[in-house]
């Protein structure tokens, strides 16, 4: 089974928000929406996805859903393998909701996200990647030392706390104290949880950077691993839990 999630940001606050959750079964992919969605439409004025006009349905499709399916590269596009390699998804694994997973699913028209639920790996613990964000705010010293770094190369998570927009900010800086992005908002419950539990054992690695004219959001692909609790359940709070069971009550056409 594997899950990722739709986020929506206002553009006017700038507050993020789970609206959505996609699972892939094999089989079927099915959608629904979660808690924030309604915390975000309620509060914020996001307003429902054409696709998926109802809060309280469950939509399933053989096929992926357009809103989805438009955030993956075509693979008849002649820099479809060099963008694969950007992501660094192994070869033959380079499935729709394996690059979904990696990419983000931005798209410049709109205020979504996608990103993955992480699972234990083979060795029972938390791993999850990401792209660094915020690197169109960093100076250009700052993009030069990120050219410099290695694969497997440390990085280090500091606090923020002055941040305007979140004062849970996880900046990541080198051993040379150089910033070179931020963590992303959402995995930031998850590794303040890890790191109050263990700060020793969260660890972020560099796992790839891509040189330039490689968009910023691509440029510096990252990893982080940590001890798995036996009491932790990632994406636990509210905002992430669907509002209808998922059983498929609905089809929507992809």
């Amino acid at each position: 089974m594997k899950i990722l999630f739709l986020a929506w940001q206002d553009p006017k606050s700038r507050a993020w928000f789970p609206i959505g959750r996609l699972k892939f079964d094999g089989m079927q992919y099915h959608f629904v929406y979660t808690y924030g969605a309604k915390e975000a439409h309620e509060n914020f004025g996001f307003q429902l996805l054409y696709s998926f006009p109802e809060l309280n349905k469950v939509y399933a499709s053989v096929e992926l859903f357009p809103l989805f399916f438009n955030r993956v590269m075509r693979r008849s596009r002649p820099d479809y393998q060099n963008y694969v390699e950007w992501l660094n998804i192994p070869k033959g694994e380079d499935e729709p909701i394996a690059i979904l997973a990696r990419n983000g699913g931005h798209n410049v028209t709109d205020h979504f996200e996608v990103f993955p639920c992480p699972e234990p790996d083979e060795n029972g613990l938390y791993h999850i990647h990401f792209f660094a964000h915020g690197l169109r705010h960093l100076p250009t010293c700052a993009i030069e030392r990120i050219n410099q770094l290695k694969t497997g190369e440390l990085l280090y998570l500091a606090n923020e706390f002055q941040n305007p927009y979140d004062s849970r900010a996880l900046l990541l800086c080198t051993d040379d104290h150089h910033i070179v992005g931020y963590c992303p908002r959402y995995i930031l419950d998850d590794v303040l949880q890890l790191k109050d539990k263990n700060p020793e054992l969260v660890k972020v690695y560099v796992e790839r950077v891509n040189p330039a004219p490689t968009p910023l959001q691509l440029r510096l692909l990252c990893n982080i691993i940590a001890e798995w609790p036996q009491d932790f359940h990632p994406y636990s709070s509210q905002e992430y839990q669907p509002i209808i069971a998922d059983i498929p009550t609905s089809y929507a056409t992809a």
